[in-house]
């Protein structure tokens, strides 16, 4: 996986620092973000930064509810996600490609739930992101 383009940044970083690191993924990242709002809506967007260490990540909310983290890289982005169990088992069965499903199988599980991190490069990457959200989001 790709680090994040603000490890050891003091504060969130600004829309042109965000577009310089994400080059042409700044558009997927837009329209990502843009299409969670409009079609699971997605209400409140909050930089977040647990250390400098970790650097900075987008958390995408439903009023209080966490759906997707986006962490910025160079080049591209991640989607991060803590999926319950029901949220598994519906995203297993949802006829993702064989790739995510093997993330799934990788992961790692904690207290909220199964770690999924899905990088994102194409519009492909984008959709994959959307149907977990509206997964996660129903589970």
């Amino acid at each position: 996986m790709p680090d994040n383009a603000f490890i050891g940044k003091p504060e969130a970083p600004t829309d042109q620092e965000l577009a310089a690191q994400l080059g042409p993924a700044k558009a997927l990242w837009e329209e990502l973000a843009d299409g969670l709002a409009r079609d699971i809506e997605i209400d409140v967007r909050e930089w977040n930064s647990y250390s400098r260490k970790a650097g900075w990540s987008l958390r995408l909310k439903r009023g209080k509810r966490a759906i997707v983290y986006l962490s910025p890289c160079r080049g591209c982005f991640l989607a991060s996600f803590a999926l319950g169990d029901k949220a598994v088992q519906a995203a297993r069965a949802s006829g993702l490609p064989r790739k995510v499903l093997a993330i799934f199988d990788q992961a790692r599980r904690y207290a909220e739930g199964t770690g999924i991190r899905i990088e994102v490069r194409t519009s492909k990457d984008a959709e994959i992101v959307k149907k977990l959200a509206a997964i996660k989001l129903a589970n």
